[in-house]
């Protein structure tokens, strides 16, 4: 997942800003209790994140995939004063983590955190989305992508995390897993959709950063 030289990583968030307290703590937890802590956005993901997100300043958000809510916490620096985030994840043995930390977070009254499978729940969202954040199984990328397409305004974007894969995206076709391919697919979906514009972004595990076309 590392692309730059450890110094230069070292150097890159040195000069970010640094996370809040709460933050801290939720990654320090997530890294001590957590199963596969590799998942949390960290510090400077999370930066990029709210910095994308006060650029945008959305009034609805919506997050597929929680894990233990850095990012939704992160994404809700944006939002405006009447604005919402629904973030959406199956794992209930999350939901204990999740909540704790949210209820902390200056956005906590904004977050609306729903349990279960994202592609039975996003149909039942009867709103109009400024951002959307994919950071779930990679399987389905190209499923939540298709989701939640008529649901984001005009000039609205999505991002979606992991699409470098910690560089396997580069392998040939027959040496990639299933979810190497899954997420390979949905990078050049995404390329070849007309009605959006993209860049990807080699920040972290890559973000794939759409902009949906007025």
């Amino acid at each position: 997942m590392e692309f730059i030289d450890e110094k230069l990583s070292a150097y890159t968030e040195q000069h970010t800003k640094p996370e809040s307290e709460l933050l801290q703590r939720l990654n320090r937890e997530t890294w001590a209790k957590v199963i596969m802590p590799r998942m949390l956005s960290g510090h400077l993901q999370g930066r990029v994140l709210a910095m994308f997100s006060k650029m945008i300043q959305p009034k609805r958000i919506l997050e597929i995939g929680t894990y233990t809510g850095y990012s939704a916490i992160c994404l809700a620096e944006g939002l405006t004063t009447d604005g919402k985030l629904y973030t959406i994840d199956i794992n209930e043995e999350l939901e204990s983590i999740v909540k704790r930390y949210i209820s902390e977070s200056l956005n906590a009254n904004q977050i609306i955190t729903m349990t279960g499978d994202a592609t039975k729940l996003v149909p039942q969202l009867n709103e109009q989305f400024d951002l959307v954040f994919i950071d779930a199984d990679k399987e389905n990328y190209s499923n939540y992508y298709d989701l939640v397409f008529e649901k984001i305004r005009p000039g609205g974007y999505i991002i979606a995390d992991n699409v470098l894969w910690s560089g396997n995206v580069l392998k040939n076709e027959n040496e990639m897993d299933v979810e190497t391919k899954a997420i390979n697919n949905f990078n050049n979906k995404v390329q070849k959709d007309s009605r959006v514009e993209n860049v990807l972004f080699p920040v972290r595990d890559g973000l794939m950063v759409v902009r949906k076309l007025p």
